[in-house]
C-alpha cells in the first residue's frame, strides 16, 4: 500500500503501533529481580543533562541553519504522530549507518552521520519517525538505562561484583530492546507511509546503498530461510550471533513488518481507525493487547525455528539465575544506598 498523500494522526496512542513481542519482553524484565535497584543506581550516576552534554560538546544540533534537511523532516514527523514535544536532534560523526534515542525527562535522538549521508528523504524521515516512535512509547527509561550500562565503567559505582550480578537484567534489557525496535518500526512506517520506503530502508540497513542490485522479493524468501532453520545448533548460532545486538536483524524485522500490513493494521491506522491517547478507546481495547499478547506466544510456539525451544530453556535458566541473584542484588544496593546516605 502506498497512499496518495500524508495523513496525520491527531492525539494517536503509542499503543496503536505497540508491537506484542514488545508488550511481551517488557512485562518479563520488569519481573526480574533486581531491576529497580540497578536502575535507581546506574541512573544515580548520570542524568538527561549529562547526557545532553555529552552529545552538545561532541555532535552538531539540528537546527534551522544546521542541517535544515533534517529540521524540516523532523517538524513533518512530530506532526504526523502529534508530538508536541520540541524533538532535540543530534549528528555524531560515525561511519555505522545507525541511529537512537535516549534521555530520561528530555528524550532526544541522535543520527549517524553515515545514516544521515546514505538516506533519502523519505528513508531519513522514515528514521526520525521510528526514533520518535521509542520517544512517545516509553521506551527511553530502560534505552538510556541499557546505554549507560553498556558505555559507562562498572567501577564508577564503586559495588564490587555488580557487573556479574546483573547479568539478568542486562540480558532481559537487551531482549526487550530488540523487540522494542518492531513497536518503532511501526511507527515509522506511519510516519513515511510507503511500505515500499521502509522495506527499502532496512533492506539498505542490511546490504547497503547499492539498492538497484537487491532485490525485495529474493530478500523475503532469505528472510524465510533464515526463519526456518534447521537444527539446534543453527539455533544456537543466532542466539550467539544477536544476543548482544541492539536491533533485530533486518531479515526478521521486515517480514515482521510486512505481516502487520498484510493483517490491515496499518490500513485501518490510516484511514483513521486508532486509538487516541487519554480516550475511552484505549479503555474499550484493552482486551485487544491481552489478545495480542496471546497471539504472540502462540506465535511463539509455533515457529519453524528450533531456537524458540532454545530461546524457552535460556529464559528459564535466567529467571532462576535471577531468582536466586535478586536477594543479593537488593542487599548489596541496600548498603549501596545507606552508603550514600552516610556520606
Amino acid at each position: 500500500m502506498t497512499p496518495q498523500k500524508r495523513c496525520y494522526f491527531p492525539t494517536i496512542s503509542s499503543r496503536s503501533w505497540q508491537h506484542p513481542a514488545d508488550t511481551a519482553a517488557l512485562e518479563a524484565l520488569k519481573k526480574i529481580p533486581g531491576l529497580s535497584q540497578v536502575t535507581k543506581a546506574v541512573l544515580s550516576i548520570t542524568s538527561d543533562r549529562s547526557l545532553r552534554l555529552f552529545f552538545l560538546g561532541s555532535a552538531v544540533r539540528v537546527t534551522e541553519r544546521q542541517f535544515p534537511r533534517i529540521h524540516a523532516l523532523a517538524k513533518e514527523a512530530c506532526s504526523v504522530l502529534d508530538y508536541d514535544d520540541k524533538l532535540d536532534i543530534f549528528v555524531t560523526y560515525n561511519p555505522a549507518m545507525n541511529a537512537g534515542a535516549v534521555g530520561v525527562d528530555r528524550p532526544f535522538v541522535t543520527l549517524n552521520s553515515a545514516l544521515v549521508s546514505s538516506l533519502d528523504d523519505e528513508e531519513l524521515l522514515t528514521v526520525i519517525g521510528h526514533e520518535l516512535g521509542h520517544c512517545m512509547s516509553g521506551h527511553i527509561l530502560y534505552k538510556t538505562l541499557l546505554w549507560v550500562l553498556v558505555n559507562v565503567s562498572f567501577k564508577a559505582l564503586r559495588i564490587p561484583g555488580l557487573d556479574l550480578l546483573i547479568i539478568p537484567v542486562m540480558a532481559g534489557l537487551r531482549e526487550w530492546d530488540r523487540k522494542s525496535e518492531l513497536s518503532a518500526d511501526r511507527a515509522g512506517l506511519l510516519v513515511c507511509q510507503d511500505q515500499d520506503v521502509s522495506f527499502r530502508l532496512l533492506m539498505k540497513l542490511a546490504g547497503g546503498n547499492d539498492i538497484g542490485q537487491m532485490d525485495i522479493n529474493e530478500f523475503f524468501s532469505q528472510a524465510a530461510e533464515y526463519d526456518a532453520g534447521e537444527s539446534v545448533i543453527d539455533s544456537l548460532h543466532k542466539f550467539l550471533n544477536t544476543w548482544d545486538m541492539s536491533h533485530p536483524l533486518p531479515v526478521i524485522r521486515i517480514p515482521e513488518l510486512k505481516r502487520w500490513v498484510d493483517d490491515g493494521s496499518f490500513g485501518r491506522i490510516y484511514g483513521g481507525d486508532y486509538l487516541k491517547r487519554g480516550g475511552e478507546a484505549e479503555e474499550k481495547n484493552r482486551d485487544y493487547f491481552k489478545e495480542a499478547h496471546q497471539q504472540y506466544e502462540s506465535d511463539f510456539e509455533e515457529t519453524r525455528d528450533p531456537a524458540a525451544g532454545f530461546a524457552k530453556h535460556l529464559g528459564k535458566a535466567l529467571g532462576d539465575l535471577g531468582k536466586e541473584g535478586g536477594k543479593i542484588v537488593r542487599d548489596i544496593f541496600d548498603q549501596f544506598d545507606q552508603k550514600g546516605r552516610h556520606e
